[in-house]
């Protein structure tokens, strides 16, 4: 019987993989492409992509760095991991909470140092 490799996989290693496929969403979400047509780009089906970014330890490493170019050719796992992206940045910053109204002068005065 066929055993889903992510069980056969220490608990840190899968975290490991489940990091890697959110960091690549990140990266898709934030250039708002849609998973169907990178997947299309990178020759491979969009199952394999939802797989890919779920973390699935199934995945050929391959069809990872595949997946990975076709959403821009520049980037690398290495990249993806020591240098700052500027459309996913941009994306967390427009996700931060902001305030609904702004701070009375008194409250301004509380928080003043």
């Amino acid at each position: 019987m066929k055993k889903p490799q992510n069980s056969l996989l220490e608990p840190a290693s899968s975290a490991v993989l489940v990091d890697l496929g959110q960091r690549i969403q990140r990266l898709r979400v934030a250039r708002a492409l849609p998973q169907a047509e990178i997947a299309t780009r990178a020759g491979i089906a969009r199952s394999t992509a939802s797989r890919i970014e779920n973390g699935d330890a199934s995945v050929a490493i391959g069809q990872v760095i595949r997946y990975l170019k076709s959403i821009s050719a520049e980037l690398t796992l290495e990249t993806l991991y020591t240098k700052t992206d500027v459309p996913t940045a941009m994306l967390s910053a427009s996700e931060r909470r902001q305030r609904a109204r702004p701070l009375s002068p008194a409250a301004l005065k509380e928080i003043d140092f």
